[in-house]
């Protein structure tokens, strides 16, 4: 659960259920703080922020307790919006009554009666998901002592789309190295040429990003109901996130354009390693469940809604027409979504951990799932 909004004095987060004994540490959670911080494409909010994270409960001398973890993280620019943004009695400045087209501000003030739109745009802009990101390096820390890593890299921004292959998980740790995190070098030119060009226009620009997860067990999920099957709760971790309009699991949406034989894949057996898969097409989920083989999500954002040229939209209080309210925007955030959309995935992945193999500690998790996988092997 995370609680705040994107001037206010900070954004407040608990995760409850991690084990005891799991490293965690401030310089961890800052690291991926940080990373959600760049990419070409970003706007003056990130000059102004420099997250990093403070303990409130649940970790002691770098490892968890057992209770719940309470983290915060300050929102810097809130020097300039104590008084736009206090808690007490006052008279409002900054008022908004200009919807943005794309926005949930005119859903928002209609289903919980504001009129003034700022209360609405300060909880649903994507700094909430700073938060996320915390809360999603305590779930990385408890995977990694799993031996399970997860990772994204871009596909695409706007209309260039980098070469797509099955990346390994060193590949995709190296386009961290890139300012659009994509893994093929030749890619990076086009990709940020097309966000200068947008800029220049005053638009925005969406694209695709792809998670990975690499060390999963098999039997992660469920198909006995609906809402146990993995790939059912990983699509709705991942759409949760602003700006996000579709979520694909292995080759995704190609399957519908080709016959079986080129979709499903072939099952190996071996005397050491048991079994096995020969391709992964379906991105390591069957009937709802994780096979062992590489979890592998693409993930689509939309361009963002605040456009420098904005859109036409109606005052909520004269209804007089107006250019929409520009509030300060990215010209694309495809590169810091990767980070949110590896936090919520590893979300579900603990979450599913936990639900399967139980325990209060992470050697006592660590076990069960020693135990687990000799079984599988021996199957």
């Amino acid at each position: 659960m995370t609680a705040g909004e994107s001037h206010g004095p900070g954004l407040v987060g608990i995760v409850d259920g991690v084990p005891s004994q799991v490293p965690v540490t401030s310089e961890l959670i800052n690291q991926d703080l940080a990373r959600r911080q760049k990419g070409y494409g970003r706007g003056g909010r990130m000059a102004i922020e420099k997250d990093q994270v403070e303990f409130f409960g649940g970790v002691r001398h770098g490892k968890t307790l057992g209770s719940p973890v309470a983290l915060l993280v300050k929102n810097r620019d809130f020097v300039n919006w104590q008084e736009s943004m206090a808690p007490d009695e006052g008279k409002p400045d900054r008022i908004v009554t200009r919807p943005r087209p794309g926005h949930a501000d005119l859903v928002g003030g209609i289903k919980y009666q504001h009129r003034d739109l700022r209360n609405v745009l300060e909880r649903a802009s994507a700094r909430e998901t700073t938060m996320r990101v915390a809360l999603g390096a305590v779930a990385r820390s408890f995977l990694h002592e799993l031996g399970i890593e997860v990772r994204g890299h871009v596909i695409s921004i706007g209309d260039v789309h980098a070469p797509y292959k099955d990346y390994t998980l060193e590949e995709i740790l190296a386009s961290e190295n890139s300012p659009v995190r994509v893994v093929d070098p030749a890619s990076e030119k086009a990709m940020t040429d097309a966000i200068d060009r947008a800029k220049e226009a005053g638009d925005t620009l969406g694209g695709i990003f792809e998670v990975k997860a690499f060390g999963l067990p098999v039997g992660l999920g469920s198909y006995v109901q609906w809402n146990r099957r993995i790939e059912g709760q990983l699509a709705q971790a991942l759409l949760s996130i602003p700006a996000m309009k579709a979520v694909e699991v292995g080759t995704g949406m190609a399957q519908a354009d080709v016959p079986g034989s080129a979709v499903h894949d072939a099952i190996w057996w071996d005397k050491e390693k048991g079994f096995s898969r020969l391709s992964n097409r379906a991105g390591g989920i069957e009937g709802g469940i994780t096979t062992g083989m590489p979890l592998v999500v693409r993930i689509a954002m939309k361009p963002l809604s605040t456009l420098l040229s904005p859109l036409g939209s109606f005052d909520i209080e004269s209804k007089e027409p107006f250019l929409a309210q520009v509030e300060r925007s990215d010209v694309t955030a495809v590169p810091p979504a990767v980070v949110v959309g590896e936090a919520m995935v590893m979300h579900v992945l603990a979450n599913a951990i936990l639900e399967k193999f139980g325990g209060d500690s992470l050697p006592e998790v660590q076990e069960r799932i020693q135990a687990w996988e000799r079984y599988v092997r021996e199957y």
